[in-house]
């Protein structure tokens, strides 16, 4: 490929794409809203656009063959955040890629989208859109705009229903956990699959607690390596008993199922901001 576009480069995510998608392609745009995201690597340029605005990402994504996704807030906020960032956001990115005839978006979804569902469930990825959140709400949007947009405009989509990709530090992440070699697989093979229409996949490393089924994805060939079985003895031995009551432990969606709307999910999850320095 000649050209590949990352949105959200400046996040935690985007950090560790940048460097493997410039394998994949003769020239990567990487693409936030901060001034600028520092040393970029050799054949990588940086273009600050806001998804909010078409007209700036109808030429953000000028001569691409494919959009990689990422861009947008990446919590539980107010609705209008939301909209404004994630859901025209995400319409500006499709309409963009029609406009330029990009051929596919890979798109950072996420597991929020059926986030209501129960772990117990073992959903595939034909499960019903059951959001716990706005920000699960948006994703239900994009995933249905992708589905859309290949329908009647021909454009591809892989969208990832990424579970969680951060350092294990709970409970819920010993099932839910997708390391950062699993992300980079599944983005490359989102990329690289020949023919993939409109395409559903977990973004989840092959855990043995894993609370979802890729069976029906598995035409993109991804085979994760990584299993967060590895922390479970630890995890399990410092945190509490766990209430079989509370959404948050008991629905996919983890945290964003018990927060009140418009609430961060992320603030109690513990996070380490282990972004990739270049």
């Amino acid at each position: 490929m000649k050209k590949i576009v990352l949105t959200g480069a400046a996040g935690r995510l985007g950090s560790y794409l940048r460097e493997p998608l410039l394998k994949l392609t003769d020239t990567l745009v990487s693409s936030d809203i901060v001034p600028d995201i520092g040393k970029l690597y050799p054949n990588e340029t940086y273009i600050t656009a806001d998804l909010s605005n078409l007209p700036a990402m109808v030429e953000l994504l000028k001569d691409a063959d494919m959009v990689v996704h990422f861009g947008a807030i990446g919590d539980e906020a107010p609705f209008d955040d939301i909209l404004q960032s994630n859901i025209v956001g995400a319409y500006n990115v499709w309409e963009a890629a029609y406009k330029n005839g990009v051929r596919r978006v890979v798109y950072a979804s996420s597991i929020h989208a059926v986030g209501m569902h129960n772990k117990t469930d073992f959903i595939g990825i034909d499960a019903a859109h059951r959001p716990d959140t706005y920000y699960g709400l948006a994703k239900c949007f994009a995933e249905d705009l992708a589905s859309l947009y290949w329908d009647k405009r021909g454009v591809e989509a892989v969208c990832m229903r990424i579970l969680s990709c951060a350092q294990v530090s709970n409970a819920r992440a010993v099932g839910s956990w997708l390391s950062y070699a699993d992300l980079i697989q599944l983005v490359e093979k989102s990329i690289t699959t020949q023919v993939t229409g409109f395409s559903i996949v977990y973004g989840v490393s092959n855990n043995d607690r894993s609370p979802v089924d890729n069976t029906l994805a598995s035409h993109l060939g991804f085979k994760p390596k990584d299993n967060a079985e590895q922390f479970s003895d630890k995890i399990f031995a410092e945190g509490e008993m766990l209430d079989p009551h509370d959404p948050g432990n008991m629905c996919q969606g983890g945290p964003f199922a018990s927060v009140e709307l418009g609430n961060s999910g992320i603030a109690t999850m513990k996070i380490v901001d282990d972004k990739k320095q270049f």
